[in-house]
């Protein structure tokens, strides 16, 4: 195991990884030991959540799958391709989207050349889409009618995934994890954005759900420690 840095050490210190926090002191905390303009990191990191639910994905009724519109923006612009043809893709085009194509985007992503963040199809396009199964897939690429990115209305998906739309999947052991900002972010945004996320998630419990569903949330910057947040208090009903 290499050996931490100082500026690791420094900002790990007084940080307790067993102790819960509200969400405003775990916000707190990260901006405090964000390195930007500290010697450390020369960029503006994210801040990303993470949450260990009680559900076993192996099983379809125990899936977690959505889509939340951060309410401050992800501090990102997000790239988006759009498969669509004839006159929806001239829409995809106006509403702002980087890429648009159907034989010609198929090609290219079969390629192996994938220069987007977020996927959108109309659905009379996700036959030639379906075929790209084994390069989207790995990457959590692939549109999907639950989150809105297989849909006629090409003009408002664009713009969610421009404005701050964050897609999650609850991976193996039950982990969920996304970017909801950037330590440039005030805390109040941080803040709204965390609870939003949440919220989304605990929305979309499935129903094979049993027990306690939200186990742990952390949250952490790029170069710096997790902390632990009460769950309970991430929500919005609790803020």
């Amino acid at each position: 195991m290499p050996k931490p840095t100082k500026r690791m050490a420094k900002s790990h210190a007084g940080i307790d990884s067993r102790k819960l926090h509200s969400l405003d002191e775990a916000v707190k905390l990260i901006k405090e030991r964000a390195a930007q303009g500290k010697g450390g990191a020369k960029f503006d990191e994210t801040v990303e959540i993470a949450m260990n639910l009680g559900v076993d994905p192996k099983y379809p009724d125990q899936q977690v799958r959505g889509v939340c519109s951060l309410p401050h923006g992800t501090g990102k612009s997000a790239r988006v391709a759009v498969f669509a043809k004839g006159p929806k893709a001239e829409e995809a085009k106006k509403a702002g989207a980087d890429i648009v194509g159907d034989q010609d985007l198929f090609e290219t992503i079969n390629g192996g050349k994938i220069e987007f963040d977020r996927l959108i199809a109309t659905p009379d396009m996700m036959a030639l889409v379906g075929r790209l199964g084994k390069v989207l897939g790995p990457r959590g690429l692939m549109p999907n009618p639950k989150v809105g990115t297989v849909t006629m209305d090409v003009t408002k998906a664009v713009k969610d995934s421009k404005g701050g739309a964050v897609e999650f999947r609850a991976e193996k052991a039950g982990i969920i994890h996304a970017g909801i900002g950037k330590a440039s972010f005030t805390e109040a945004a941080l803040i709204d954005n965390a609870r939003a996320f949440v919220d989304a998630v605990a929305k979309a419990k499935p129903t094979g759900a049993k027990g306690t569903y939200i186990r742990k949330v952390a949250i952490s910057s790029t170069m710096g420690p997790g902390v632990r947040i009460e769950p309970n208090a991430a929500q919005q009903s609790a803020g």
